[in-house]
């Protein structure tokens, strides 16, 4: 064991400050190591901040982020590898971003600096985000229905500005000058490339996804994943600019470049319509619900989103069912006024109640003759001659 117990000095052999790229028998040997003991990767990560923050040597800074770019490639995510190195960027041990390197050791220091600060800004970066090729996205199902899709769009999303974030710092690092002619400048490139590769890839299938239940996506992701598709219509012209320099300096092979799909402007604007569409009709919705909300931008709504559509719907069924009910009181009138009274009054001058109170016994008194004169109805007669007795009074007699 006591051999595989110095990984300080198997650091300060793979960094040594030679015009030699790194080999990848250190590689090999400190993943052994860590495969047999995993609690060396807490030594590992204060040998390597140790070796990385003291140099001032472009050589042994650049084999130093080589290094951990090849480890973080090769461990899996659950490894605790990452949590040593976050763990050590949080106790401020390591210093990836601000990078704080600065070259002595040429004359040509500020081109090689620059390219070593943006290489660990890089690196940074990487150690917050899930590795790209632990994850095959094809052989993953796909949700099927809307509600699986919205809770899949949200963490997408935060994926597709992360892969974003990660092809700008790539072509950040790219060399100028004299470091863009060293020799372990550019091997250390081709692994800066192709993971370049990866990440557009993987961004491209999930911008697809997204762009197909663009449509059914509430405001705030709208606007979100529109934003994304905006910005990549601007970086896709830069990635074709940056690969064509690294064609034209013979970084990989032709083959291994991706197919970069520029979004024509077109596009942009149709779907800029689109998103400014959606928010005419839910400021619209909201003006006619409360004229509080319409002072609202998109930006500082409170209410969910995912029930604006909903809103719109209510309302244009309250206002449909305003319509119905005056339609229907319309009705009304036009049916009570075509309606005839029940009792009809000869016209004169004489309104008072008791003319009122005659008509309607003389009327009722009329219609009862002509029902109890029936052949079948002369059982009946003397219970109503009785009871218009009581109305009609005693001096008052009724013909048989």
């Amino acid at each position: 064991m006591g051999g595989f117990c110095d990984l300080h000095l198997i650091i300060v052999k793979a960094t040594c400050p030679d015009d030699l790229p790194l080999r990848d028998i250190y590689v090999h040997e400190l993943l052994k190591i860590f495969s047999i003991s995993p609690s060396s990767f807490r030594a590992f990560s204060l040998s390597f901040t140790r070796r990385f923050g003291n140099t001032h040597c472009w050589r042994v800074a650049l084999k130093c982020l080589v290094l951990l770019h090849r480890l973080l490639r090769s461990l899996p995510d659950n490894s605790p590898f990452r949590l040593e190195l976050l763990r050590a960027r949080s106790n401020g041990l390591l210093s990836l971003y601000p990078c704080h390197f600065r070259d002595r050791s040429s004359s040509n220091s500020e081109d090689y600096t620059i390219f070593i600060r943006s290489y660990a800004h890089l690196l940074d970066e990487a150690l917050g985000c899930l590795s790209i090729d632990s994850k095959e996205k094809g052989e993953e199902e796909l949700p099927e229905s809307l509600q699986d899709k919205m809770k899949e769009v949200g963490p997408m999303l935060e994926v597709l500005s992360q892969l974003q974030s990660l092809i700008d710092r790539v072509m950040d690092c790219r060399p100028t000058g004299a470091a863009a002619r060293s020799f372990v400048a550019r091997s250390a490139m081709k692994y800066i490339i192709r993971d370049s590769f990866t990440c557009y890839t993987a961004f491209r299938k999930e911008i697809v996804f997204v762009l197909d239940n663009l449509f059914q996506l509430p405001y705030r992701s709208c606007v979100a994943a529109f934003s994304i598709y905006k910005k990549e219509a601007l970086q896709a012209n830069q990635i074709c600019e940056f690969y064509d320099w690294c064609r034209s300096m013979g970084l990989c092979g032709p083959y291994e470049y991706p197919f970069v799909d520029r979004i024509p402007q077109i596009q942009i604007q149709a779907l800029e319509t689109f998103v400014n569409g959606m928010w005419q009709l839910t400021d619209t919705s909201s003006s006619t619900a409360s004229p509080l909300t319409s002072m609202e931008s998109p930006l500082s709504l409170t209410e969910d989103d995912s029930g604006k559509q909903l809103v719109v719907s209510e309302i244009i069924a309250s206002n449909n069912w305003v319509k119905f009910e005056e339609n229907v009181i319309s009705k009304r009138m036009v049916k009570d006024e075509e309606e005839e009274p029940l009792i009809q009054l000869e016209d004169s001058d004489d309104g008072s109640w008791e003319a009122l109170l005659e008509a309607s016994i003389s009327q009722s008194y009329v219609t009862s003759k002509n029902f109890f004169f029936h052949p079948y109805g002369c059982g009946y007669r003397y219970g109503y001659e009785n009871s218009m007795d009581s109305v009609l009074g005693d001096g008052e007699v009724v013909d048989a």
